[in-house]
């Protein structure tokens, strides 16, 4: 069995590899730069190039070399799905009407790639910091939140019997996934506890509903150019639970990007969300049900920024990233008191 690769120029060579029997043709691997994609997946852009010329813009995405996917004395809180099941919720989504690349190819656990899947490169901005405050995206604002209304309401329309093997959360066992964290922190945490217990004592106001969740949808996972969406991101915590969480998490304050009366990404309005749900088919959605998973998001983020930070200063998992990131949990706790207020 061949090991994964690590170097740069020995994953050009396995993707020219795999690309060339996937078209049939010999490929060469150009371009290849490392993406900056989040904490914990390895991301490529590379071009492939046949040997009649025809170029593919196209991005890796696997899990990196020797991932360390637990740690010790350290709880996790993500339901991650594997990078075959991601690729078929995309196929899946793209089929439903929500913009997606196309999979290309799909790279085994035990092959020299390592598990992971080629798409098709999609131009836009992911970074929602510009999203949100850039000129370019000016027009692209008036309508986003209507788009990410219309994608929420087709991905959640997918027959749950296509789908692949995905865990599945009621809204007390989603809580209780993150709120173990609190379970093994050596200080005390009083408006994470309060928060998660609001949540627990009107677990009612969770809506009945099941359904694909994405679990990630949020700006920062969306490409979008000066029309729009572009292309959804990111499934790796899709899993069958309420849809209103999907909806809830859009909202969270921290994908706002300092754009704060704008509460849907920081680029739109509750309202025009909904509408656009609504339009694409979904049910009337209930703003106080999509306000719990909103109260919920802001938790369950506080609580893996926390995570992060425990992981990195134990040494368990050290990163920069994580580090950094981490510095953002009593910003999230001051959200979560604001919104219980």
């Amino acid at each position: 069995m061949p090991q994964q690769v690590t170097t740069k120029d020995a994953l050009a060579d396995a993707l020219a590899e795999a690309l060339s029997e996937r078209y049939n043709s010999p490929v060469t691997i150009d371009n290849m730069l490392a993406v900056a994609a989040g904490a914990s997946r390895d991301t490529w852009s590379f071009d492939a190039t046949e040997g009649d010329g025809t170029c593919h813009e196209l991005v890796l995405k696997r899990d990196p070399p020797a991932t360390k996917l637990a740690v010790d004395g350290v709880v996790q809180v993500t339901h991650g799905i594997d990078r075959m099941s991601e690729a078929r919720l995309m196929e899946l989504a793209g089929e439903a009407g929500v913009p997606e690349p196309d999979v290309v190819m799909v790279s085994q656990p035990e092959s020299a790639i390592g598990a992971g899947f080629v798409m098709t490169r999609i131009a836009g901005e992911s970074l929602g910091g510009r999203i949100v405050r850039k000129d370019e995206f000016a027009a692209a604002r008036d309508v986003l939140a209507y788009q990410c209304g219309q994608a929420l309401a087709r991905c959640h329309a997918i027959d749950k019997d296509k789908l692949p093997d995905l865990k599945v959360l009621s809204p007390l066992e989603h809580l209780r996934l993150y709120t173990r964290t609190l379970d093994w922190l050596d200080t005390p945490q009083p408006g994470f506890e309060y928060g998660a217990k609001w949540l627990q004592e009107r677990i009612e106001l969770a809506g009945g509903r099941q359904t694909l969740v994405h679990g990630d949808f949020r700006n920062g996972n969306l490409l979008v150019d000066d029309k729009g969406l572009t292309t959804v991101l990111d499934w790796e915590l899709g899993h069958i639970g309420d849809p209103m969480c999907d909806l809830g998490w859009l909202c969270v304050r921290s994908w706002r990007y300092g754009v704060i009366d704008k509460p849907v990404g920081g680029f739109g309005t509750r309202e025009e969300l909904f509408k656009g749900y609504e339009d694409a088919g979904g049910p009337t959605v209930d703003p106080e049900i999509v306000r719990y998973w909103e109260i919920f998001g802001c938790l369950r983020w506080g609580l893996m920024c926390l995570q992060m930070g425990y992981a990195h200063l134990s040494h368990s998992y050290r990163s920069i990233e994580r580090a950094v990131i981490a510095r953002r949990a009593s910003e999230t706790e001051y959200d979560l008191m604001q919104l219980l207020d």
